[in-house]
Parts: C-alpha cells; structure tokens; sequence
C-alpha cells in the first residue's frame, strides 16, 4: 500500500476510465486509486474490474447502488481511506479536467507543510480553464468571488474538485455532518478545513473541460452551492 490515495467517483465514465488510471499508475510517484462507481449502466465499473486484473494490488472499487451525488461519493471513499491508514487522499475527476500529472504537485505541497492543496483555476489573476464557453467561466469565476465574499475564506478557487488532504484534516472534520453534494460539497469541505484552522494552499493548475462522456453540470447543483453558502454562514459550521 502506498502513503496516498486518489478517490475517483465515476458515474458513465467508460470512455475516460481506463485512461485516467493509466495516466495515473504512470506517474513518477506510485498512488493508489480507488474509484467509487455510482451503479454506471454503461459498464464503468466492469472496465474497472477487469484493469484490478492488471494492477492487482493499487486499483480498488466501491460500487454504490444508486446515484447520490459527488458529495456522498467522496465522504463514501473518504471513510474507506481513514480506515486504511492512508496519510493524503486526493480527490480527482474521471474526465482529464484535472491533468494525473499535477497529482504530485499537490502531494508534495501537503507533504511540505500545507494540510490542504487546492489545484486551483483562479490564481495570481489568471484564469487558467481551457475549452469552456465565456458563459460558463464568468459564471464559475463569480460563484467563488460570492464565496470569499461570504464566508471570507481566503480560498480564490472555492468550488475546486482536485484537492489533497492529510489524514488529519479528514478525521477532525464530521463526516456524517457534510450537507452537500454538488459544488456546495467542494464549498463545505474547505470552509470546515479552514474553520479548524488548517493550512490551505493554492496549486496553480490548468483545468480542461472533458472531450468525451457527459457534464454532470446540473441547476439543482448550481443552486445548491448558491444558497448552501448563505446556510454554512448563517450556520457557521463548525463540525
């Protein structure tokens, strides 16, 4: 076993799975990958298993029965990971928009003295977001100014998926207690990082929007992240 684990979630992701654990078992540092499949109709999860068959002792599985959201998906691997022992769990998206190659980046930034490692978009002024419509990058860059703006944290890419954890973090944030599961579940999890006053850190990164599969971009998900920001202030969540 090895001292990180990468949580992917996946749900219809057959065009991108086997790649995306390629590309990762391929880089310089070894990581273990564990994919938390939603019950993906279009056979994600029997590509998975038959790839064990190959990396029989750093690929693992959780298959979920129904559709629950990203959130729950990461809590699910999240609870695995502390169980066994891992030292920094990251999370990363199935579809390329997180390059595998940036994996070591955030490692080695927690593994330098962050508690948390944000690979962010917005940084240094820049917006580093390749193939998306201006609709979509305005939209993305306000909903993290909204962010800061109400919860104050000093985080610029609030809504970020590709983040590493210690160990440490996850165990002294509730688990059962994370509200969310869309862009507000990325919110809730850094804002109880740093309500508990763990070091958080920015990793510069280039986000690509996927080539192949489906978004799983929602309103309800918007929605979710603008009001559940209003709800983790009014709150202050602590746990």
């Amino acid at each position: 076993m090895n001292n990180t684990l990468v949580i992917i979630p996946t749900f219809n992701e057959k065009d991108n799975i086997q790649h995306i654990i390629r590309a990762t078992f391929s880089q310089k540092k070894e990581f273990d990958i564990l994919i938390v499949d939603d019950n993906s109709p279009d056979g994600t999860s029997k590509i998975v298993t038959e790839l064990q068959k190959e990396f029989t002792t750093n690929l693992f599985i959780l298959n979920r029965k129904e559709k629950k959201g990203l959130g729950a998906a990461y809590i699910h691997g999240f609870k695995w990971a502390l169980k066994k022992k891992y030292d920094y769990i990251i999370e990363m998206d199935a579809d390329f928009s997180h390059n595998p190659k940036d994996l070591i980046r955030l490692y080695n930034a927690c593994e330098k003295g962050a508690d948390v490692a944000i690979g962010s978009r917005y940084i240094k002024g820049k917006i580093n977001v390749v193939n998306w419509d201006f609709k979509r990058i305005v939209l993305s860059v306000i909903a993290s100014k909204y962010v800061r703006f109400i919860t104050r944290i000093p985080v610029y890419d609030t809504t970020a998926g590709f983040v590493c954890y210690k160990r440490k973090v996850l165990e002294k944030i509730d688990l059962n207690s994370i509200h969310f599961v869309g862009y507000a579940f990325q919110i809730e999890m850094k804002f109880k990082s740093w309500k508990h006053g763990f070091k958080i850190k920015e990793i510069e990164i280039i986000f690509t929007d996927r080539i192949a599969g489906e978004s799983k971009m929602s309103k309800s998900i918007i929605s979710e992240a603008i009001f559940g920001v209003l709800k983790m202030k009014i709150k202050g969540i602590k746990s």
